[in-house]
């Protein structure tokens, strides 16, 4: 068997007054928590230091600029990277990274037990729109303030396995995992700040998107045969509701840890990898069953058009 005790850590809401250096001090209390529990790799959510900001509606770019980092870690985050590191823990984690040449992307980054980053991931499915939309309940402005990821869906060989990556809205895309799982991926981390209401369609609340999480995540790990963890940053942030929903999926798609709260609280199991092994040679079994001679619209044509 190969074994990750692994740490889902769900953060609740942070407001926009809150600073780096407060929620970095309760990602360590909980790093702190899950370390007692035996975990040796934690999952954080998306934008983790911050607030959702992409909810905000700004023009100043100096203004934008403020909720990104532009080195990781650095002097706020460092303490939680020399914590992981004292506890042997590996960590996903993200953030708003701006680059050195100015650019502005929705990041995560994987870590191996002695802090070190080991691999980034870059959004490249970027839900909402660019402009201040007045016929929306709030805004969802990822389009504005950030470029879609140019890093591909790479794996790497981490912890024991085949590591993965992806951020909120990639979980409703099956490319995201299929790319991965043609990878031989075996664990995909996620992080996720989702509204609890739908901007654009007010009936769609809290219950219908909590279904609509679980089941892009448990299909994905079913079809790619991996585990999925996915931690979202949860409550009302300035009276912006997220949901929670933070999740541990086996490779058949069972959810085998979910949060009951919507405050900061923590999912720990015993993943063992070698659970992929069954699907991955059997009914995916890529190189027996898959047909790619057929699939040829899915990198040619980006809308759908009738024939």
């Amino acid at each position: 068997m190969r074994k990750i005790v692994s740490a889902v850590i769900q953060l609740g809401p942070i407001q926009k007054a809150d600073s780096r250096s407060s929620v970095v001090e309760r990602m360590i209390a909980l790093l702190d928590a899950a370390k007692k529990e035996g975990a040796t790799y934690a999952v954080f959510p998306e934008l983790t230091f911050t607030t959702f900001f992409p909810r905000w509606y700004m023009e100043d770019q100096v203004e934008v600029d403020r909720w990104f980092e532009r080195s990781m870690p650095n002097a706020a985050t460092m303490p939680l990277f020399e914590r992981a590191k004292e506890h042997g823990m590996g960590m996903y984690l993200g953030y708003a990274e701006l680059t050195p040449e100015g650019r502005h992307f929705n990041t995560s980054i994987l870590t191996d037990t002695s802090s070190n980053i080991i691999g980034k991931y870059r959004k490249i499915h970027l839900p909402g729109h660019a402009e201040y939309d007045d016929k929306r309940t709030h805004q969802h402005l990822e389009k504005r303030y950030f470029e879609p990821g140019d890093l591909g869906f790479p794996v790497w060989r981490a912890h024991g396995g085949l590591m993965g990556m992806a951020l909120c809205n990639d979980r409703r895309w099956p490319e995201t995992y299929r790319v991965m799982g043609l990878q031989g991926v075996e664990m995909i981390s996620l992080g996720f700040n989702t509204p609890s209401v739908n901007s654009q369609r007010s009936e769609e609340g809290a219950e219908d998107r909590l279904f609509h999480h679980r089941l892009s995540c448990q299909s994905g790990a079913y079809q790619n045969a991996c585990w999925v963890l996915a931690s979202a940053k949860a409550g009302v942030e300035d009276g912006h509701p997220l949901i929670g929903g933070s999740l541990i999926v086996d490779p058949n798609g069972h959810i085998v840890a979910e949060s009951k709260t919507e405050d900061d609280e923590i999912l720990v199991h015993d993943c063992d990898l070698d659970q992929c092994n069954f699907g991955k040679t059997t009914i995916f079994d890529f190189a027996r069953h898959r047909r790619i001679e057929h699939y040829g619209l899915i990198t040619s044509r980006v809308g759908a058009e009738a024939p």
